[in-house]
């Protein structure tokens, strides 16, 4: 895995299109002291090399889905890999990660019914390597920082 080098320039660049992404190349340059060419050349670079991207964030009111649950997955240890590709593949799962811990996958689904919940936890311990799930409905969310998302090339469309 390549080192991501960015230098302050880059940095101060992010931190501006954290705050707002829709402000301008000019006014960024502006803010930067640079030109609006070195900020269009920069942002070009970050999105080609996938360390920002730029889209909407919506909240829950807006998901057709409107009820999160976090499912711990403990898969056998040889089958950990196998297990989360094909947890993956699951059309309901919006997010699926190789944690640390009791349990070694965790994925994340949005859903409107128990039952929708039941058949995705019902397809989980169906994958051959999954030993246990155990699932948890997120009853009220106290803070959730939308900067927290993460880029992966998945998320990042190749074509429009």
């Amino acid at each position: 895995m390549t080192a991501i080098r960015l230098d302050d320039l880059d940095m101060r660049l992010i931190t501006l299109l954290a705050c707002d992404a829709r402000v301008s190349n000019r006014t960024i340059a502006g803010q930067l002291g640079v030109s609006e060419g070195t900020v269009r050349v920069r942002i070009k670079r970050l999105q080609a090399e996938q360390l920002i991207a730029f889209t909407a964030v919506t909240g829950l009111e807006m998901a057709r889905k409107s009820r999160l649950a976090f499912i711990s997955i403990q898969a056998e240890v040889g089958a950990a890999r196998a297990v989360v590709g094909t947890i993956a593949e699951i059309a309901e799962i919006d997010c699926a990660m190789a944690v640390t811990g009791h349990f070694n996958i965790l994925a994340v689904c949005l859903f409107d019914a128990a039952e929708m919940l039941a058949h995705v936890t019902d397809r989980i311990l169906a994958v051959p390597g999954v030993r246990q799930v155990e699932t948890a409905i997120v009853t009220k969310t106290f803070k959730y920082n939308v900067r927290m998302v993460r880029i992966t090339k998945g998320d990042v469309p190749e074509t429009l």
